[in-house]
């Protein structure tokens, strides 16, 4: 029995070693690949002997898809797998000379995995495998749509990276308003540096720190203001390349505080032109209404200007400066002040009137008469 399997092997080993100096050899790349996003790259395979009757096939390792195949004399591009039509590529006029390498165009990023080229000639086969490790690649995405908000709330301007190199790695990340060229926020080797940002966007600007190991620097902006509208860019470097995205911030909506500044507004204008208007109507009647009419005076002297004091007021808490809003703001509550104060005065002030206009016709009235006794 021992004899008899002993014999066997022997065998296997006479046929084996035959079989390798009558077959081939199909060599490949001496290491795995790395091309550029969108470039060309070619996967080499080949023999040292040129073959007979030779049937190519490459596959992808993972799935098994068909990338190309040379049977019969002749290239099948119509039995390729649609992924890679019209990109992969035989060089025809060098397969009589053993090589059956592939080229590849266009490259993706879902063109990275494991490759197997198998070459077969008269009953007999060999392969070898090609690895593209890497394709080099830095694809910056942010929102297909415009960014709105209304005036006061958080927003969040989308940027995401999609590279060959991983996110702690990126040396750059730099968010910039580019009409200005504001520096909004800058991220670099792994660092927020908010101290680079501009001081109309500070304390108000940050990234979602969880997620920038997924390649997510989307920003969030706090507290939104109407001069926040513009155009932002995220740019970003790594490995020698450099790429960017734009999110566009529209029109920002009405908040509350807003509305209020509007309707402020329209009281004191529409009231002012309402009060007026009922205050000439009393004063052209004959019957006694001077109380109604007093009323009426008060309520123009004060009520526009308290309108217009709130109006100026909650401007200054959406987006007016400190000082712009304290100076209209005095001068809305002190004006009804001046007024009531300046009543005291409103006799004195239409006798002086009244004795002017008197001395005036009065001087015309004589002077008219001593020139027409002159000339007489």
């Amino acid at each position: 029995m021992y004899f008899k399997m002993h014999f066997q092997c022997v065998l296997m080993l006479i046929f084996v070693m035959s079989d390798d100096s009558l077959g081939f050899d199909v060599r490949g790349p001496s290491g795995p690949l790395v091309v550029p996003l969108g470039g060309s790259a070619i996967l080499p395979c080949y023999v040292e002997t040129p073959l007979e009757k030779v049937k190519v096939v490459w596959k992808r390792t993972d799935s098994e898809a068909l990338v190309h195949l040379y049977q019969d004399g002749e290239s099948r591009p119509e039995a390729q797998h649609k992924d890679y039509h019209h990109r992969a590529h035989f060089f025809t006029d060098q397969i009589q000379h053993g090589n059956f390498s592939l080229l590849l165009e266009n490259v993706r990023a879902e063109d990275e995995g494991v490759y197997r080229c198998k070459v077969y000639s008269q009953q007999l086969a060999d392969k070898t495998l090609v690895e593209i490790k890497h394709v080099e690649r830095l694809l910056v995405s942010g929102s297909d749509r415009s960014v709105s908000a209304y005036d006061g709330e958080d927003v969040t301007l989308s940027c995401s990276v999609d590279s060959h190199i991983t996110p702690e790695h990126i040396e750059e990340v730099s968010w910039i308003r580019t009409d200005g060229d504001i520096m909004v926020l800058l991220y670099q080797n792994n660092e927020t540096f908010s101290d680079s940002t501009d001081e109309q966007y500070r304390d108000r600007v940050e990234f979602f720190t969880a997620e920038i190991p997924k390649g997510n620097f989307s920003l969030r902006l706090k507290s939104v203001r109407t001069e926040d509208k513009g155009v932002y860019m995220c740019h970003v470097f790594a490995g020698g390349l450099s790429a960017n995205a734009t999110v566009v911030m529209e029109q920002l909506g009405f908040s509350s505080w807003h509305i209020a500044v509007l309707f402020f507004c329209f009281a004191a204008g529409s009231g002012a032109v309402l009060l007026l208007c009922s205050l000439i109507y009393y004063r052209s009647k004959n019957t006694d209404t001077s109380s109604i009419i007093w009323t009426l005076q008060v309520s123009l002297i004060f009520c526009p200007n308290i309108c217009m004091f709130l109006a100026f007021m909650f401007w200054g808490f959406t987006e007016g400066s400190l000082h712009e809003a304290v100076t209209c703001c005095a001068l809305y509550i002190l004006r009804p002040v001046m007024l009531m104060w300046a009543l005291h005065y409103l006799k004195y002030l239409q006798g002086i009137l009244e004795f002017k206009v008197f001395f005036f016709f009065f001087k015309r009235s004589v002077n008219a008469y001593c020139w027409q006794h002159v000339k007489a």
